[in-house]
């Protein structure tokens, strides 16, 4: 869910995944571009000190050269907006204490679902926004939708949407150019996987209209929709 930010395009949630498993790494990390997000691996705990900046790192405790905590207290040291889900198989009570108290921001324990996984990603990355002031404007082509003042302005000219469709807009204008899917969107903005299928048509319908330029919202099929980029 790339949030807001950077240049004026523009820019993708970064998630490093720090994990030794390379089978539950390909796994994860699949799973995570399906849903539009850009994935960096990580072995161990070097790799993970040496990889690019990130959004948010999901942390594997067991790693082959060191300790997961010590690296979750490094990372917090570095960087107090980054966000961190530990996701291990460490699940006794002590250790999510200690993992928390470091600077996680969540604790996951394996075995876990894709749907926990992405509820918990959604909710750590919304709290960091709020220590983001800087990514307060997202600009895609002729769009630019002010997220602290929920303001959307297409060609210079102010569109006025409900509370719904701004939502809905945000979910798509995070990731420019990448597809969203339909669960994504229930996710954001209704915070539930299970409504009617035609909830969210109804409102990108509605919302294309006061865009004036339905071309601005795409229609991926089979899968959701794509704000256009450019």
């Amino acid at each position: 869910m790339p949030f807001t930010g950077g240049d004026e395009t523009g820019v993708e949630v970064r998630i490093l995944l720090v994990e030794d498993d390379r089978r539950v790494a390909a796994a994860l990390s699949s799973a995570l571009t399906r849903r539009g997000y850009e994935v960096e691996h990580a072995a161990g705990v070097s790799a993970a000190l040496s990889a690019a900046p990130s959004d948010l790192v999901l942390l594997d405790l067991n790693l082959p050269d060191g300790d997961g905590v010590d690296l979750c207290r490094e990372l917090r040291r570095r960087s107090g907006s980054l966000g961190i889900i530990v996701v291990t198989a460490r699940g006794e009570e002590r250790d999510r204490v200690v993992g928390l108290r470091l600077g996680a921001d969540d604790y996951v324990v394996k075995p876990f679902s894709m749907a926990e996984l992405q509820a918990r990603i959604e909710a750590v990355l919304r709290r960091a926004t709020q220590v983001r002031p800087e990514r307060n404007l997202i600009c895609a082509g002729p769009l630019r939708v002010d997220v602290s003042a929920r303001t959307v302005s297409v060609d210079g000219r102010e569109v006025a949407l409900t509370r719904k469709e701004f939502d809905i807009l945000f979910s798509l204008a995070r990731q420019p150019g990448v597809a969203v899917p339909r669960d994504r969107i229930l996710l954001d903005v209704w915070g539930t996987t299970w409504a009617d299928g035609h909830t969210v048509e109804v409102h990108v319908a509605s919302l294309r209209g006061k865009l004036g330029d339905a071309r601005l919202v795409e229609t991926v099929r089979g899968v959701g929709y794509r704000l256009r980029a450019e």
